[in-house]
């Protein structure tokens, strides 16, 4: 039973939402030991564009499948299946919350790309909490010693290519509907990854694995419609310390599942890149007050 007040519904909706996408990245962390990671990211955007036009067509809603800026969506979709490949690549190699803290610097490079791309100013105190949340992912990655090595490089990038799809998502954002958005976001990422399939796709071999790549997509589908009806009940700015929450869900099952927990360097960052993150949600919230 969800809360009757808009705000701790879409509060208790972000917080669902980011628990289901950790259980997606456990998923695909564990298919990893079996199947290459692009045959696993295929399967995820391919299952979720199969649900979601199931879903449209029951819903009488396929005229969502067509766009007015085919281009943005497009390049959307694009950035978003690169992004998802470089996290399911790293978290092949690396714990699960190390992978996740260091992705959570998406907020501070959305920061800085909105200055040039949607004409934001950057001013000193974004500026400091962008510098003291790459502090925080550097002491997570520790560059030189031997918890360092280039799988660690990749939730980095993969935060800078979210940076530009949330970017481009909020271009088309009031344009088109969100279920166009994530529509076009399921279907280019099953196109780019198709090519690959001949090398890189792998019959699964235990009918237990089968369930597991049809959860990856069904939990990707549940869990991106969760988080849009949370944007739809509470404000982002509400909701971003709650998004963070997703970090207590990624040590409970990396411990849980695959026995991992962040040593006290990796802990002593997670708090750092939150702090910025944290910082940086009630800096913009202030300055959207005094407009």
């Amino acid at each position: 039973m969800l809360p009757k007040n808009p705000a701790l519904r879409g509060i208790l909706l972000a917080v669902i939402a980011v628990g289901l996408f950790t259980l997606m990245d456990s998923i695909g962390k564990y298919l990893s030991r079996f199947y290459p990671v692009p045959g696993i990211v295929w399967a995820r955007y391919a299952i979720n564009l199969l649900l979601l036009l199931a879903f449209l067509a029951v819903r009488g809603k396929l005229r969502y499948v067509r766009t007015a800026r085919p281009a943005i969506q497009v390049a959307r979709g694009a950035l978003l299946g690169l992004a998802t490949v470089m996290y399911f690549t790293a978290i092949s190699h690396m714990p699960l919350a190390e992978a996740s803290a260091i992705a959570f610097v998406l907020p501070l490079f959305v920061a800085v790309l909105a200055v040039p791309m949607l004409g934001e100013r950057l001013d000193p105190a974004r500026l400091a909490a962008i510098l003291v949340g790459l502090v925080g992912a550097m002491v997570i990655v520790r560059p030189g010693s031997e918890a360092f090595t280039v799988y660690a490089l990749l939730p980095l990038a993969m935060a800078l290519m979210n940076a530009l799809y949330q970017i481009l998502t909020r271009k088309v954002a009031g344009v088109e509907p969100a279920l166009t958005s994530l529509f076009y976001g399921s279907l280019v990422g099953a196109v780019m990854f198709a090519p690959v399939l001949p090398f890189a796709w792998e019959t699964p071999r235990d009918p237990w694995h089968w369930v597991l790549f049809l959860l990856l997509g069904l939990i990707a589908t549940i869990g991106h419609f969760i988080l849009i009806r949370a944007f739809d009940y509470a404000s982002a700015t509400l909701l971003a310390p709650f998004i963070y929450t997703q970090l207590l869900w990624t040590m409970l099952v990396g411990y849980v599942v695959f026995g991992d927990f962040p040593d006290g360097w990796s802990l002593a960052g997670m708090a750092i890149i939150v702090g910025a993150g944290l910082y940086l949600v009630g800096h913009q919230r202030l300055a959207v007050g005094k407009k």
